[in-house]
C-alpha cells in the first residue's frame, strides 16, 4: 500500500466571487446546466460545463455519490483522456470514504500512488474551469494475476472460477462449454477439489479412461472428440502463462472493500502490462471478481455512497465472441449487484462495444470524442446519440470534435433522473498522470499487510493427487489380485500334482496288490498241483530202494528165522 505519507490535503476548492460582486448572467444552455448539476448531497466534480469553447466556472458537472452504484459507461476513441476520467472519479471516491478497483492495462494508473506534478497545462486547465489544484498521492495496493509482475498475487481455484467463465477464456463452443460444466459437475460431486488447471486436466483425462466413462455412464458421458479439443485448449492456455493464475490461496474479495487508517478509501490497482497479450484472460478474470462479490455480499438497497466502485477498462476485450450464457452472466451481475452497494463503470472506446442489454442499464455516462472515418463508425455515432436526452447541442458535430479532456456527460441525478446533457471541460487528476517508478511499487507490494496472506502459493491434495492415489490405490489391489492370482495357480498345480501323486500311488498300490494277489494265486494253484502230483511220504518211503532193501533183508532173516523154527534148524556161531 502507498501513499504520499502527508496528511490528508484539500480537496478542489471552487474559485469563489470576490465578496459583493454579481455573478455574470449564465446563457440559459448554461444556466439550465448549472441547476440541473446542483446537487443536495455529495458529489464527484467532473469539470465545468462549456458553450461555444468556454468554461463557465458557475456551472460544474458532477455526479452524485449515492448514484455511483447505478453503474456507468466512459467511452471515447483512443487517446481522449479516458484514462484520466477514470483516474480522476478513482481520486474523489477515495477521498470521500470509497474503496475503488482499477485494472491497469498500460501501466500508467499507478501513477495514483505517487503526487502529480505541476505544468502550464495543469495550471492553466484549473483556472479555466475555478478549481484549484493540489499534487495528491492515494494509498494504493498493487495486485498481479497470479503473481506474473508487479504486486501481490490475485489467484482463483479452477473450481471457484466455473466452467463459463473459464469457457470464455478457452474460446469453447456450446457444446465444449457444456460438457466443461459435466466435469466440473463430476468433480463437485466427488469431493475433487480444481485448484489449477493440471487438476482439470487430470480429471478430464480419468473420465475419458474405461473407469470414468463407467462413472458418468449415468450422466450422458463425456465425447473423447470433445475432451480432446478442451485438453488442447487447456494445454495451449497453460502455455500462455495462465497456470499461475490459477491455485491457493484464493483471493478474498472482501480485502477490496477495506478502507484506509484515515478513513479515506483504498486503491485496488491490478496491474497487467505482463498479460496485454492475453485479453480475454484478464477480462475474464476481472468478470470473475464481480461475480464473487456478488455471491458473498449481502443485500443492501441504495445506500449514501457505495461501498466498492469498480472500473472495468478495455471492457470490449470482455465481450468479444462471448456466448451467449456468458453474456447472461455479465447481465444479470452488472443488474443485480447495485443492490449490493457495488458500482460498475466500463471504460471502452464506443458505446456499441457494450451490448445492449448491458448497456440499458448504466445510467452514467461519460463520452469522450468519437471518431467517425468509416461508414460503420458514422452508425455507431448516430447511435449513440440517441442514447443521449435531447439537447441544444449538435451532438454529431461536438462528439467528434471534443478536445482532448473534454466530453459530453449525462449522469442520474439523486432522484433517478438524467441531467442535462452537459459538454465539461474536465478537471486534471492530482495524483500523477505517469507511472510510478518501480521502487514505489516495490516498496508497497512489500510494506502490504496482505503480503504475508496472499504472496506464497499453497498446495493441497487435489483432483491430481487424489486422482493420482486412486490409481496407486488401484494398481496395488491389482497387482495385490494378480500376486493372489498366481499364488492361487501354484495352490491349485500344487493341488493337483499332489492329487495326481495320490492317485498315481494308489493306482500303483492297487496293481501292486493285485499283482501279489495273482501271485499269491499262482504259487497256491502251483503248490495245489504239484501237491496233486507228488507221492505221500510214506508211499515215498515204501517206494524208496532204501525201504525196499530194508525189507528184503528183514524178510530174508524173517524167513530164515521161520525156516528155522519150523525146520529146527540154525545156525550156530
Amino acid at each position: 500500500m502507498s501513499g504520499n505519507g502527508g496528511p490528508t490535503p484539500t480537496r478542489f476548492a471552487l474559485v469563489t466571487e470576490t465578496p459583493g460582486q454579481a455573478s455574470p448572467a449564465l446563457p440559459p444552455q448554461i444556466a439550465e446546466i448549472a441547476a440541473g448539476y446542483a446537487f443536495n448531497g455529495p458529489a464527484l466534480e467532473f469539470g465545468a460545463a462549456v458553450l461555444d469553447n468556454t468554461a463557465y466556472k458557475d456551472a460544474k458537472v458532477k455526479i452524485p455519490l449515492a448514484v455511483m452504484n447505478r453503474h456507468g459507461l466512459v467511452a471515447g476513441a483512443t487517446g481522449t483522456g479516458k484514462t484520466k476520467t477514470l483516474q480522476l472519479m478513482a481520486e474523489q471516491l477515495v477521498e470521500q470514504g470509497v474503496p475503488v478497483f482499477l485494472a491497469d492495462i498500460k501501466g500508467d494508473l499507478s501513477g495514483m500512488a505517487s503526487p502529480g506534478v505541476a505544468n502550464d497545462k495543469i495550471t492553466a486547465r484549473a483556472n479555466d474551469i475555478g478549481e484549484e489544484w493540489l499534487p495528491t498521492a492515494y494509498a494504493t495496493e498493487f495486485y498481479s494475476l497470479g503473481g506474473q509482475g508487479k504486486g501481490i498475487p490475485i489467484r482463483a481455484s479452477v473450481s471457484m472460477f466455473g466452467p463459463t467463465l473459464l469457457s470464455k477464456c478457452l474460446g469453447l463452443n456450446d457444446t465444449q462449454e457444456s460438457s466443461l460444466g459435466l466435469v466440473f459437475h463430476y468433480a463437485d460431486s466427488k469431493g475433487l477439489w480444481l485448484d489449477t488447471i493440471e487438476d482439470l486436466r487430470a480429471v478430464i483425462s480419468f473420465l475419458t479412461s474405461e473407469e470414468g466413462k463407467a462413472d458418468l455412464k449415468d450422466l450422458g458421458g463425456l465425447s473423447s472428440a470433445t475432451a480432446g479439443v478442451i485438453l488442447r485448449e487447456l494445454v495451449n492456455f497453460s502455455a500462455q502463462g495462465a497456470d499461475a493464475f490459477f491455485g491457493l490461496p484464493e483471493y478474498d474479495t472482501s480485502d477490496l472493500l477495506r478502507t484506509a487508517p484515515d478513513g479515506r478509501g483504498l486503491v485496488s490497482m491490478l496491474e497487467l502490462p505482463a498479460v496485454q497479450d492475453r485479453p480475454q484472460l484478464f477480462s475474464t478474470f476481472l468478470m470473475w471478481l464481480l461475480a464473487d462479490l456478488f455471491h458473498d455480499l449481502p443485500e443492501v438497497g441504495d445506500l449514501d455512497k457505495p461501498k466498492l466502485v469498480f472500473f472495468f477498462d478495455e471492457a470490449h476485450l470482455l465481450f468479444n465472441d462471448a456466448s451467449k450464457d456468458f453474456l447472461n452472466q455479465i447481465q444479470q451481475t452488472v443488474r443485480l449487484i447495485r443492490s449490493k452497494g457495488i458500482g460498475i463503470f466500463f471504460v471502452t472506446q464506443s458505446p456499441k462495444d457494450v451490448p445492449a442489454d448491458v448497456l440499458a442499464q448504466l445510467g452514467n455516462r461519460v463520452q469522450h470524442a468519437l471518431r467517425a472515418f468509416t461508414p460503420d463508425d458514422a452508425k455507431a455515432l448516430r447511435d449513440a446519440i440517441r442514447t443521449y436526452p435531447n439537447t441544444a447541442y449538435d451532438m454529431e458535430k461536438l462528439l467528434t470534435s471534443l478536445g482532448i479532456g473534454e466530453a459530453v456527460i449525462t449522469v442520474l441525478s439523486e432522484r433517478g433522473a438524467p441531467t442535462p446533457v452537459a459538454w465539461t471541460r474536465m478537471r486534471a487528476p492530482e495524483s500523477l498522470m505517469a507511472p510510478s517508478p518501480d521502487a514505489l511499487l516495490d516498496q508497497a507490494v512489500v510494506a502490504s499487510p496482505l503480503a504475508a496472506k496472499y504472496a506464497t502459493a499453497v498446495e493441497r491434495e487435489s483432483a491430481l493427487e487424489m486422482l493420482g492415489k486412486q490409481a496407486q490405490a488401484r494398481t496395488a489391489e491389482e497387482k495385490a489380485a494378480q500376486v493372489e492370482a498366481e499364488n492361487a495357480k501354484v495352490r491349485a498345480a500344487a493341488a493337483a500334482a499332489a492329487e495326481k501323486e495320490r492317485l498315481a500311488a494308489e493306482k500303483q498300490a492297487a496293481k501292486d496288490a493285485a499283482a501279489a494277489q495273482k501271485a499269491a494265486e499262482r504259487d497256491r494253484v502251483a503248490a495245489e498241483k504239484k501237491a496233486a502230483s507228488e507221492p505221500g511220504m510214506v508211499e515215498s518211503v515204501v517206494k524208496s530202494s532204501a525201504f525196499k532193501s530194508m525189507l528184503r533183508s528183514a524178510g530174508t532173516v524173517l524167513g530164515r528165522e521161520i525156516t528155522r523154527s519150523i525146520f529146527g534148524t540154525s545156525r550156530r556161531r
